[in-house]
């Protein structure tokens, strides 16, 4: 199944490309739309361009390495995280490599052809490009429209008009304030990345937040509040996220019992590993281990 993004043109090539179904919705004559889905690859390029804007919520998951160009210009060259979200102008065209790529994320498509109609009275700035930036404002309201879809409930057509708005004078506030950089608040990529080989190595323990801070020789709630601002997510939901894509590898490629699987991976119980699993995923352990079965 297919990377290509939902509107616009370019072209993409993977390598070991694994994409999930994906599930567009549309308004207004296509004007709006939000598509959400999970995508995985080895390694891919991408050059696209659209005549709508994009605003890209990374879910979960994430990538080894995000390498970003806008008009030549490389605006980001890091890692995609949980919580992580890129704006990418209409009609801009980006170039991005990616490495280790396997996430989930949640995508608006917004026409700027309806700008003034959504924002009436409202002198809306050229929005520039970002990349894995952050904001629980925008966040929320694409993880709100994506819990909606996901149980059945499609958004209306004037609910979305508002979500869009919302997004966009959002963006706009953003842009007047200014970049706002927290680089005390943030760990190093040296630092980040000893605790995360900490977390790999213990995936079977019992993890606690003073081990963690304990890594980096920091206290307790400053390396929480650090190990957030730079990943976007809480140390607890991390490792949680860390020990289901450990057991999606097991249950693709091993003939392991699910109950086995689970406790090897710190669950308190296969009950626990299920519930946790389908909150993630969508599907049971079992039901993501049978789309993988050989076809007899």
């Amino acid at each position: 199944m297919s990377l290509e993004p939902l509107v616009g043109e370019g072209r993409i090539r993977a390598r070991e490309e694994r994409a999930g179904p994906l599930h567009p919705v549309s308004w207004m004559s296509s004007r709006i739309l939000f598509d959400h889905r999970r995508w995985a690859c080895a390694d891919a390029e991408l050059r696209w361009t659209s005549g709508h804007h994009l605003v890209l919520l990374t879910e979960q998951g994430g990538t080894s390495q995000t390498l970003a160009r806008f008009g030549g210009r490389v605006l980001y060259d890091g890692r995609d995280r949980p919580g992580a979200l890129t704006f990418v102008p209409a009609s801009v065209e980006r170039q991005c490599s990616y490495r280790g790529a396997d996430l989930v994320y949640s995508a608006l498509w917004i026409d700027p052809a309806i700008q003034d109609k959504l924002c009436a009275g409202e002198n809306l700035p050229a929005f520039p490009a970002f990349v894995n930036g952050s904001d629980a404002v925008i966040s929320s309201l694409l993880t709100s429209v994506r819990a909606e879809i996901a149980e059945g409930r499609i958004p209306g057509a004037v609910y979305m008009e508002h979500v869009a708005a919302l997004i966009l004078l959002r963006l706009a506030a953003l842009q007047s304030a200014g970049p706002r950089t927290q680089r005390g608040s943030r760990l190093s990529r040296k630092a980040l990345a000893r605790v995360e080989e900490y977390i790999e190595a213990h995936l079977d323990s019992d993890i606690a937040l003073s081990d963690l801070a304990r890594q980096l020789d920091l206290p307790i709630d400053a390396f929480a509040r650090r190990f957030k601002e730079t990943t976007g997510r809480a140390p607890y939901a991390y490792v949680i996220d860390r020990r289901v894509r450990r057991a999606e590898l097991l249950l693709r490629g091993t003939d392991v019992e699910i109950g086995s699987i689970g406790l090897s991976l710190g669950f308190s119980s296969q009950s626990h590993f299920t519930t946790t699993f389908r909150r993630m995923n969508g599907t049971t352990p079992r039901a993501y281990r049978a789309q993988f079965a050989p076809v007899l």
